[in-house]
């Protein structure tokens, strides 16, 4: 009864008594492990706060993975999810989907390590999903299905094959070594030892450059063969282990190897090796200051010493452990680290709560400011729409400007044509007037179908010229004679010209300048192609500007001044429309020639 009260005083003592003395002595507050703290978790820790303080939300993300990092790596893996949530939501805030990936990916594997299989698989599943590389895509997408086939150990090494030839081709040796284990556990669910052996070693072949991670693969091992009752193999693992630890003066490893091998001595029936690994595990633990491990070993010894009612040794074990705790706590550096590092995870969380609030007032003043810019936007919205209504009227102005300009030429060609009818009538030449007016009607028809349009194809405008210049050489047939030429390099069904922008003008060379020759004249229409512009000349040999001008009645004067302003004033208004650059120029022939050029030069333009 009495080694039974003592058992349990001692658990209870190991459990909270580590705590109140602690706190008397101002050591540590109350704390839910005692992990050790090691600096780089210090440090990533001290990091942290400062990106916090200058809210650098990059720097803030990559210090949440380092701390995340530091406490998987002591298998602490709830702190690591709690700190690679808040490192991914900062990746996601910032839209970096590689940071992205890596880090969902890491939160998988704590998550994992917890036993929580639906929080890893869409982990993994959103790591898949962030990922722009195909082979990392399929990596996570094997792991997701992996969990998922939890009761399907053949399944799951299936998946696990899967990555290790993917994860081989880019040289991941650490996710190697992961995978291969993960086969290993699915081939000791299956109950084939030997596989699950060639699994870690394989995985040991991938863990050269970390060898705690060796270490742990060894024991793996060395656990195997003690389920198979091959005793004597995991000891030897363990104590090779052991050696090693011992000539690398790692005392971490030298406990745990000892409570190893306490743990196959007792299945092998050796509680005396086991009791004596155990005192030993128990006696470094105590010098070094390890209360976890003093714990777990004295534990151990004591549910020994219950068993085979050994109550002098569990009272000597007893007494030891009180007679050494003050020493043993004030070793024990984790509580300190402990209480430094709580004192940091404190102001961590001050600091994120005062990130939280900026970042509330940041985004309201940004909801403020993108509410004025859209107000703004709304505004040069609308002066957009104002400025661009007016000029669309001004250039609908412009539009119906050209268009009573083409038309003002149309009631003098209409007064010359019914006056050529009459005189035909007059002559009692019928034949004539009906030939006349049945082609004066097709061109009026195809002057009143182009009316609406500035540009038209170069054969819609010769073919109107030419019904033109034939109706004029009807009436003055021994006066002049015409010839129209076309380069060939113009495709006359696709290059588009003014619309009657030529008319007046041959008009004006019939009626001011050809009727007036003694002899029959030649009137003369070209089009040419110089480096991409079409040059349009209307060359007579009549009796020219000057003297054209002596002879002009009034109203003809008033005619041909307002046909060559016309000309000016249709130009102006389709270069401004078309942002074209049309010219126009007369002159008059010289050197013992008589007669006028009219010259009108445009860029080649073509139907789309």
């Amino acid at each position: 009864m009495r080694v039974s009260w003592m058992f349990w005083t001692v658990v209870f003592v190991l459990g909270f008594q580590f705590e109140m003395v602690a706190q008397q002595d101002s050591i540590v507050p109350k704390y839910k492990s005692k992990k050790a703290y090691p600096v780089k978790i210090s440090k990533a820790a001290d990091d942290l706060k400062e990106s916090l303080d200058s809210n650098n939300e990059l720097k803030i993300a990559k210090n949440y993975e380092t701390l995340a990092k530091g406490f998987s790596n002591k298998q602490d893996f709830a702190k690591a999810e709690e700190y690679l949530k808040k490192a991914l939501a900062s990746y996601t805030k910032l839209n970096l989907n590689s940071d992205k990936t890596r880090v969902a990916r890491s939160l998988a594997k704590v998550q994992e390590s917890q036993n929580k299989v639906n929080a890893a698989i869409k982990s993994y599943e959103m790591a898949g999903a962030a990922s722009n590389d195909k082979d990392a895509e399929l990596i996570n997408k094997n792991d997701a299905n992996r969990l998922r086939n939890v009761d399907n150990p053949a399944a799951q090494m299936e998946y696990s094959k899967s990555n290790v030839r993917l994860l081989e081709k880019e040289d991941k040796k650490e996710e190697v070594a992961e995978a291969y284990k993960q086969q290993a556990e699915a081939s000791l669910v299956q109950r084939n030892s030997e596989d699950a052996i060639l699994n870690f070693t394989k995985a040991i072949n991938y863990s050269k450059d970390k060898p705690e991670e060796v270490v742990k693969l060894k024991n793996e091992i060395a656990k195997v063969y003690a389920a198979d009752n091959q005793f004597d193999k995991a000891i030897t693992i363990n104590q090779k282990l052991l050696d090693d630890a011992v000539k690398q003066n790692d005392f971490d490893t030298q406990i745990k190897q000892l409570q190893s091998l306490s743990t196959i001595y007792f299945k092998k029936e050796e509680p005396e090796n086991a009791v004596a690994s155990l005192k030993k595990a128990y006696s470094l633990a105590s010098h070094y200051g390890k209360t976890d491990e003093v714990k777990s070993s004295l534990k151990q010894l004591l549910e020994y010493y219950k068993s085979n009612g050994k109550q002098k040794e569990s009272m000597a074990l007893y007494e030891d452990f009180f007679k050494n705790f003050d020493q043993l706590i004030k070793k024990d550096s984790t509580l300190i680290d402990e209480k430094t590092f709580q004192v940091t995870e404190d102001r961590i969380k001050q600091l994120e709560k005062e990130k939280q609030l900026k970042d509330e007032l940041i985004s309201k003043k940004n909801t403020f400011n993108y509410f004025l810019i859209g107000i703004s936007a709304l505004l040069l919205l609308l002066v957009g729409f104002i400025v661009k209504a007016l000029y669309s009227i001004k250039t609908k102005n412009k539009e119906i400007a050209l268009q009573s300009l083409r038309r003002e030429m149309n009631p003098h060609f209409i007064f010359n044509s019914l006056n050529s009818v009459n005189q035909f009538i007059s002559q009692n030449k019928e034949l004539e007037a009906n030939k006349y007016l049945s082609s004066y009607s097709h061109l009026m028809r195809n002057m009143m179908e182009n009316s609406n349009k500035d540009f038209i194809s170069l054969s819609n405008e010769t073919e109107q010229l030419k019904k033109y210049l034939d109706l004029e050489h009807l009436r003055f047939q021994d006066k002049f004679d015409y010839e129209i030429l076309i380069d060939d390099a113009l495709d006359t069904e696709v290059v588009l010209v003014p619309n009657m922008l030529i008319q007046p003008h041959l008009e004006n060379a019939i009626w001011h300048g050809l009727r007036y020759r003694e002899t029959k004249g030649l009137l003369l229409l070209k089009f040419e192609l110089n480096r991409g512009e079409i040059s349009v000349i209307v060359d007579d040999n009549g009796i020219g500007l000057t003297q054209s001008a002596e002879l002009k009645t009034r109203n003809q004067k008033v005619h041909q001044s307002r046909g060559v302003t016309n000309t000016k004033e249709r130009i102006n208004l389709l270069n401004e429309l078309y942002k074209t650059n049309i010219s126009f120029s007369i002159t008059e022939k010289n050197s013992g020639e008589t007669g006028t050029v009219v010259k009108i030069v445009f860029p080649k333009i073509e139907k789309v």
